[in-house]
C-alpha cells in the first residue's frame, strides 16, 4: 500500500463524483462509471455484472476522479490497484449505505450489489 497525498484524498473525499473503474477482459480494458467512497487509504465501490467478474478473475484496476467546471477540468486523481471482492452481507449493506449518502441517494439503493475494496498501489493527482 502507498500513501496518497494529503491534497489528493481531500480531493477523494470532497463532493460525490463519478468515478471511472477500469477492470481487465481478455487482456482489453472494461471502464465503468462507479459511484465510490474514499477513506483510510482505501475505495469502497458497490458493483455487480461485468465489472465485478472481471475483479473476481484479475484483481488489478484503475479508478480515476475528475473534478470539471463547464468543461474545464479542475482537478484529477487516479489510482492503481488492487481489488478484493467482500462477500460479507453485513460489511457490503454498511458500505453501501455511506456510499448512497455520499451521493444522497436512497440508503437502499442498489441492494443487490457487492463490496470491492480497492487497496491502492500508487497515486497521481493534479490540479489546474
Amino acid at each position: 500500500m502507498t500513501t496518497v497525498p494529503p491534497t489528493a484524498a481531500r480531493l477523494l473525499e470532497s463532493a460525490p463524483l463519478m468515478a471511472h473503474l477500469a477492470t481487465s477482459v481478455d487482456g482489453r480494458p472494461h471502464v465503468a462509471p462507479v459511484w465510490y467512497r474514499y477513506a483510510d487509504e482505501t475505495v469502497a465501490v458497490v458493483t455487480t455484472g461485468r465489472k465485478l467478474a472481471n475483479i473476481r478473475r484479475n484483481p488489478r484496476v484503475a479508478l480515476s476522479v475528475q473534478q470539471d467546471e463547464a468543461g474545464q477540468t479542475e482537478w484529477m486523481v487516479t489510482l492503481l490497484g488492487t481489488a478484493e471482492v467482500v462477500d460479507d452481507a453485513d460489511e457490503t449493506a454498511a458500505a453501501r449505505r455511506r456510499i448512497n449518502e455520499k451521493y444522497h441517494a436512497d440508503p437502499d439503493a442498489h441492494a443487490d450489489n457487492t463490496l470491492v475494496r480497492i487497496d491502492i498501489g500508487s497515486a497521481t493527482y493534479r490540479t489546474y
